[in-house]
Order: C-alpha cells, then sequence, then structure tokens
C-alpha cells in the first residue's frame, strides 16, 4: 500500500480534480468525457470523478436509513433490506475512501439536499407509511444510478474506476432485488419517478464540500458484514477483485446485526 500511495504520482492539472460543486457541475461537459487527469491507473474523466463521489453521497444517506429501518421498522423484509443497505454500503464507503486519494478525488461528508431530504422524510414517518415510502424511495434511487454505474463501467478507461464500478453493480443490483422483495414497491409510480425525475436546482443535487480540515465521516461495516471493500492489491496487479464481488448470498450475515440493533454507527477518522 505504501507504494501505491508514495509512487503512484498523477500527471495531470490538480485544480480539475477539485470537488465537483467546486467547479459547478453545470459546467462541466454533457457527456463527462473530458480527460482531467492521466493517471497511472488509466485516464481519469469528468464522469469517472463525479461517479465516485455519487457512490461515496449515497452511502452517506443510505446506510443511516439502514440504521433507520432498523429502529424504526417492525417488517422483516424491510429488516432485511436495511441490513444490506448498512453491508453494502460499508464496504462501497471503505473502497471509495482508499481510492479517492490515489486519484485526488475530494469526497463529501455529507449527501446532497435531495437525498437529505429523503432523511428527512422518512424520519417523519412511522409504521406502513414509513415502510412504503421507505422501499419505493429507494427502489427509485438504486435504479436511476444503475444506469449511471453501466454507462461508467462500459466506458471508463480507469482500472480503479471500473474496478468502484463492478463493486457498484453487484451492491445495487443486491438493493434492488431486496427493495422489490419487500411486496410494497409500485411499479408504475416508482419508474415514472426514476424515468422523470424532477427538475431541482444543481445545487439540491450536489453534495456540499467540507469544510477545510473537517474529519472524514467512516461508515464502518457492521460485524455481519459479508460485502468486501477492493482488493486494491488486485487493482495494481492489472486484476482488480472488488473483494468477492457480491454481497454474500444475499444476506448479510443471519439477516439481523447482532441484537437487532442499528450496527456500524456512522464515525470519524483523522
Amino acid at each position: 500500500m505504501g507504494t501505491i500511495f508514495v509512487g503512484g504520482a498523477l500527471t495531470l492539472t490538480l485544480s480539475a480534480l477539485a470537488y465537483p460543486s467546486m467547479l459547478g457541475l453545470d459546467t462541466v461537459s454533457t457527456s463527462g468525457d473530458r480527460i482531467i487527469a492521466n493517471t497511472q491507473w488509466g485516464p481519469l474523466t469528468e464522469g469517472d470523478r463525479d461517479f465516485v463521489v455519487k457512490v461515496r453521497a449515497a452511502g452517506l444517506w443510505e446506510y443511516p436509513l439502514g440504521q433507520l429501518g432498523l429502529q424504526k421498522s417492525q417488517t422483516p423484509a424491510i429488516r432485511t433490506a436495511s441490513n444490506h443497505l448498512i453491508d453494502g454500503h460499508g464496504a462501497l464507503d471503505t473502497s471509495c475512501r482508499k481510492i479517492a486519494p490515489m486519484l485526488n478525488i475530494q469526497l463529501p461528508n455529507v449527501a446532497s439536499p435531495q437525498q437529505e431530504g429523503f432523511v428527512t422524510q422518512l424520519k417523519a414517518e412511522s409504521g406502513k407509511q414509513f415502510d412504503t415510502d421507505f422501499a419505493n424511495i429507494l427502489r427509485m434511487t438504486h435504479g436511476s444510478i444503475f444506469n449511471t454505474i453501466a454507462k461508467i463501467r462500459s466506458t471508463t478507461k480507469n482500472t480503479l474506476v471500473r474496478a468502484l464500478a463492478d463493486q457498484a453493480n453487484d451492491t445495487v443490483l443486491d438493493h434492488i432485488t431486496v427493495m422489490e422483495k419487500t411486496g410494497l414497491v409500485d411499479f408504475d409510480t416508482t419508474l415514472f419517478n426514476q424515468t422523470t425525475p424532477p427538475k431541482l436546482p444543481q445545487s439540491d443535487m450536489t453534495p456540499p464540500v467540507p469544510p477545510a480540515g473537517q474529519p472524514m465521516v467512516v461508515l464502518n461495516p457492521p460485524p455481519t458484514a459479508t460485502s468486501t471493500p477492493l482488493d486494491l492489491s488486485g487493482v495494481v496487479n492489472g486484476n482488480p477483485q472488488p473483494g468477492n464481488g457480491q454481497p454474500g448470498n444475499g444476506q448479510p450475515g443471519n439477516g439481523q446485526p447482532g441484537n437487532g440493533q442499528p450496527a456500524g454507527q456512522p464515525g470519524t477518522s483523522q
């Protein structure tokens, strides 16, 4: 790992890798294919960089929702889905925090205002309403990012981004599946919302830049974690291995983290 970080110098214009909102996401090229860095792992485009940020931001609101689901829902399928959110995003967050410094990408510490709005909404709900909105909101958002993953995976020339896309693909597909297994997804409404999103200001869809010197928020994997982060030794050797590539057998651990209390509380590290 020391060799990776010390010897892996990036030959690029470092300012171009600034956190997306510093540049203004609405000012970047429409296709996202403008190369902003030439790294030892391959060229890095605007789309590649924004994808890493999106994966990190997704965990910053979906992981806490997994914890909220364990606190508020007594429905077995919702609790199982909640465990999958915690398990999958704990591993993805570790991967993002590993590769971001290697690519000189600044990660957010808070999700976008739109995403935080989903959390606020669900915190105010309970019972059947909570379960139904939990399943439909998360099915919609995972369906939306699933298409983004496919595009990045098929077009990126960067080995690290490609490996993250592999892991994200497995995780998001798993999360889509467990949301559908709740039996609460209204496919007509959810797919309409997924394909016809509201026209929000770009600022509502962009995670805020963390203040200088703020410790990075860490989404800790639960004790029963079955998903694993990227194996960077494999990436360096040209054979990226995103852990086991799958969130276990579709059930994180025994389906309950320990005694049923929320697992993996978000922490901070320097």
